[in-house]
């Protein structure tokens, strides 16, 4: 686990069962599918229902439980994922709250996300995605997005990041 910005955190299942799970004062994004949110709809199939009214985001006080696997296919990552992310890491933040972004490995989703909020809030204000990725790297050596993830975050960088010049 790895302070990447003020108060955020990037980190792994473990790092999230083992050294934060229990504590107070801090809000935690689940950026993976295993075993949390399935563990909060409490489904039993492979995937959770969509007709569930939390399949793609399930909310238990402050943790925020993805339905988000690590695919390769960018097409399979909705944005009202990461946007809800986004909001939640920046809410929690403004609370004076630590914000855990973990996923099952601590490399893909949870990176990807923490680039994305440091686009729209940190150092990578303006900086071109390949900029941003190697000082990331810098900053979170664990980073190894996957393909879908690496995807996402690259179409989506303008997106975000606003203020980048073209």
């Amino acid at each position: 686990m790895i302070e990447v910005y003020n108060n955020l955190y990037v980190g792994s299942q473990f790092d999230y069962d083992s050294s934060v799970r229990f504590q107070s004062g801090w809000a935690i994004v689940h950026a993976c599918k295993e075993p949390y949110h399935r563990e909060a709809l409490g489904y039993k199939t492979n995937g959770a229902p969509k007709d569930h009214p939390e399949y793609l985001i399930a909310k238990r006080g402050s943790r925020l439980i993805l339905n988000l696997v690590d695919v390769d296919k960018v097409d399979y990552i909705a944005h009202s994922i990461i946007d809800e992310a986004l909001t939640f890491i920046d809410t929690n933040l403004s609370d004076d709250l630590k914000v855990l972004v973990h996923c099952n490995q601590g490399m893909s989703r949870s990176a990807g996300i923490a680039m994305l909020f440091l686009a729209i809030n940190g150092e990578f204000v303006n900086k071109s995605f390949d900029e941003a990725l190697a000082a990331f790297k810098i900053i979170y050596p664990d980073c190894n997005l996957s393909r879908g993830m690496f995807d996402y975050v690259k179409i989506n960088w303008t997106k975000y990041n606003r203020d980048i010049q073209q």
